[in-house]
């Protein structure tokens, strides 16, 4: 773990200097095609970067970071658009916290009082606390595992990730909100309150994706589908080229911790999701006017149902083929053996120091 952790800290580094470059020689290059061709070299680092580790969870972290956030918001800068953009971060450690972390700050209209921590942030924080006590049962239930059914497991699998997921991010981005007070937008709303498909994947599960893949993917293919097809029907091939992308991506993530070829699985699961949104949101247009609409109680737990099914289908098989389910579960009996080892040992120089 020490040598995963010394590679980790180098990584981050390097990525460190690359955007420091990005702020202080790219960005003052004409935006187009020269600024992209200037950032094509931290394209291909930030892409192989990830393949120096080898724990599951430090490779998740950096690929999603690095590999997928980073290098779509340096491809919307190139063209100077997105976050790093407009408006343009006021110094190279604003850069470096936007460009990097799963963060998208806040814009607060003129007109609006910027709304200071209260209740509601309380309620957050709580609700953060019961979802870590959550994932601490998971793990403690895996010890059983012997005796719980396969669907019940898969069920804990599909909860973990999604727990795992939210506390990871919410971690990382407390930095920025401690350190620089920035108000940022929710990366996670709750997704076992979806109502739909679409409410699911547009408005609730991991919200950064969707802010991302919007100006690099849905709309630019928008406006080509305009061209042929109109602006009717213009949102369906954008709607299933963001999920396509997605899967893409996704394919990578599995193959990084694995180094198994795609298999296509979770490619397959991302655009059947965005047929079933695009056909979502046809059926809610052809319906609505006349009145017909699902309550929430039978939708919302249609489209959860949904989603369980088809991820037992398609997006956990490749994980579970290849180990990577107990490799990760391992991982935490390893990270508090390490956590526990170097505590013990800074009490021990504190003391020597203090006895000195």
């Amino acid at each position: 773990m020490d040598g995963e952790i010394q590679s980790f800290i180098k990584i981050w580094i390097t990525a460190i200097t690359c955007l420091c470059y990005c702020y202080h020689i790219v960005s003052r290059i004409p935006k187009g095609f020269f600024r992209l061709l200037f950032l094509l070299p931290i394209f291909y680092l930030f892409t192989i970067l990830p393949l120096t580790l080898s724990s599951i969870h430090l490779i998740g972290v950096t690929f999603f970071f690095l590999v997928w956030l980073a290098n779509f918001k340096l491809l919307l800068f190139s063209f100077d658009h997105g976050p790093l953009s407009s408006p343009f971060p006021s110094n190279t450690i604003h850069f470096i916290f936007i460009a990097s972390l799963p963060i998208n700050i806040k814009q607060t209209p003129p007109d609006e009082k910027p709304v200071k921590p209260n209740a509601s942030r309380l309620s957050k924080l709580i609700l953060l606390g019961i979802k870590v006590i959550l994932i601490a049962m998971i793990l403690r239930a895996y010890d059983y595992r012997d005796k719980l059914h396969p669907y019940l497991i898969l069920a804990l699998y599909l909860c973990h990730i999604y727990l795992d997921v939210e506390i990871v991010l919410a971690i990382c981005a407390a930095p920025a909100r401690a350190i620089f007070g920035f108000e940022l937008e929710p990366q996670f709303n709750e997704p076992y309150l979806s109502t739909s498909l679409q409410d699911f994947w547009g408005r609730r599960w991991n919200v950064m994706v969707t802010t991302i893949l919007r100006p690099t993917v849905y709309n630019p293919i928008r406006q080509i589908a305009r061209r042929f097809v109109g602006t009717r029907w213009s949102k369906l091939p954008a709607v299933i080229a963001t999920f396509t992308v997605s899967g893409l991506m996704h394919e990578m993530l599995y193959y990084y911790p694995t180094r198994a070829p795609p298999t296509g699985e979770v490619l397959w699961f991302f655009i059947l999701h965005g047929v079933s949104v695009a056909v979502e949101v046809e059926v809610k247009k052809a319906l609505l006017p006349r009145g017909w609409r699902l309550h929430r109680a039978v939708s919302g737990p249609l489209a959860l149902l949904f989603l369980a099914v088809t991820g037992n289908w398609l997006f956990l098989p490749q994980l579970l083929r290849n180990g990577v389910d107990m490799k990760a579960i391992n991982e935490y009996a390893i990270m508090k053996e390490f956590v526990k080892a170097n505590l013990c040992n800074c009490m021990s120089m504190l003391g020597l120091k203090i006895g000195a």
